[in-house]
């Protein structure tokens, strides 16, 4: 794991939009019957970094649930290992701690709009997923009043496999571009564990500050994972050397390719007023200590 200045994760992604057509059937149709018509493919959103922020160190962005509200408090996601206090440890889950955090908030071509600042950390971990949240001191209004800026929604769609992805860094104000290769079952690097892993395919070159990256899915415009790690030097789960698990514990090392976490699953542990509930039904984030399983 890698990331500029600070040292510690990295990675990258977007995927090549590609749209098949289908022919028409040959010959005319027969006289009185209905004409046919070509499918429509699906609509592909164009991608920018309007509701991309930037870190010290990482990239983010700012994003919503389906339930959101405009006046709801905004959050911004980035990795776990993105934290600012440090990457948390294996099994440890962070909730509901104080955080000042800025972030630079982009326009729709990376230019630099203005900041925002966090008032706490709603959660982190890099347990199973390499997620943090923060909930910051403007709401959704706010931000799109002032900036002229909307929020990325979370898709609560499994990514799907080949499905044409773009992986927007903040920190570097570079896109890049590739497909959902495959699912990994357990990513492993160094102590920590991921669970159903996105793979990228190889075209996509990532680098340290892409960490936290959102995955955008071209044909919906939606965040289906956020990117973490690469395998940089074809080590064996080491750090910055991520080995793929599969199911019967064998273990496969890709060198050079890079991986993201899956976020389809986060919405389920919020609810109104985008309130952190780890006992929502349906929430799969791991909890802290404690807290009711």
């Amino acid at each position: 794991m890698s990331r500029p200045l600070v040292g510690t994760l990295a990675t990258a992604v977007l995927g090549a939009a590609a749209l098949v057509t289908v022919a028409a059937p040959a010959g005319a149709a027969p006289v009185g019957a209905a004409a046919h018509h070509k499918p429509t493919p699906p609509r592909i959103q164009a991608v920018d970094f309007a509701g991309t922020v930037a870190l010290d160190d990482c990239s983010g962005s700012i994003v919503k649930m389906p339930t959101s509200q405009p006046d709801d408090p905004a959050l911004v996601m980035a990795n776990g290992h993105c934290l600012e206090t440090g990457m948390p440890d294996p099994g440890q889950v962070i909730v509901d701690q104080p955080s000042s955090r800025s972030f630079t908030v982009l326009d729709k071509s990376a230019g630099d709009l203005g900041t925002l600042t966090a008032t706490k950390i709603v959660y982190s971990t890099m347990t199973d997923t390499d997620v943090t949240l923060y909930q910051t001191g403007s709401t959704y209004a706010q931000i799109e009043q002032q900036y002229g800026i909307e929020p990325l929604e979370l898709s609560t769609d499994h990514p799907a496999k080949g499905a044409a992805i773009t992986v927007v860094s903040g920190y570097w104000k570079k896109t890049y571009g590739c497909a959902v290769d495959d699912f990994v079952p357990t990513l492993k690097e160094g102590g920590w564990s991921w669970k159903d892993a996105v793979r990228y395919t190889p075209d996509c070159k990532t680098i340290g500050g892409t960490s936290g990256s959102p995955v955008i899915d071209n044909a919906t415009g939606k965040v289906t994972a956020i990117n973490n790690t690469g395998n940089e030097s074809g080590g064996r789960c080491t750090v910055n050397n991520p080995c793929e698990v599969d199911e019967n514990g064998n273990v496969t090392v890709h060198k050079g390719i890079n991986y993201a976490e899956e976020t389809y699953f986060i919405p389920k542990c919020f609810g109104a007023g985008n309130q952190l509930d780890l006992n929502g039904d349906g929430c799969a984030l791991p909890k802290p200590s404690g807290v009711r399983r």
